[in-house]
This record gives structure tokens, sequence and C-alpha cells, in this order.
């Protein structure tokens, strides 16, 4: 590891980063696939809504 010295004081170290190619198929499988999660999530919690609703309106209601 090597660090900079500014005034006799070693500060930060020095990285280097490699990066990797993106193409667009990837970013668009990516999203593809969070949608479906959430809409999966939204169908699930709005039924399961629904039944809490329904089963209140019954026992209280």
């Amino acid at each position: 590891m090597q660090h900079r010295v500014v005034g006799g004081v070693a500060v930060a170290e020095d990285q280097t980063y490699e990066f990797v190619e993106v193409k667009a198929s990837d970013i668009l499988a990516e999203r593809q696939r969070e949608w479906a999660g959430f809409t999966t999530f939204l169908t699930w919690s709005t039924g399961v809504i629904v039944v809490l609703l329904v089963l209140i309106y019954l026992l209280w209601g």
C-alpha cells in the first residue's frame, strides 16, 4: 500500500479501481427482474390488505 504524504504525514491510500463494461442488455435484464419482483410484492400485499379489511369488517363491522 502506498500513502500520499502531505506535510510529512500520510493522509490517504492510493487505490486503483477496475471497472467492467456494463452492457445495456444487462441493465435492462436487471430492471425487468426488479419490476417483476415489485409487482409480485404489490400484488401479494394488496391481497393481504383486502383479506385483513374483510376480516375486520366481518368481526367488528
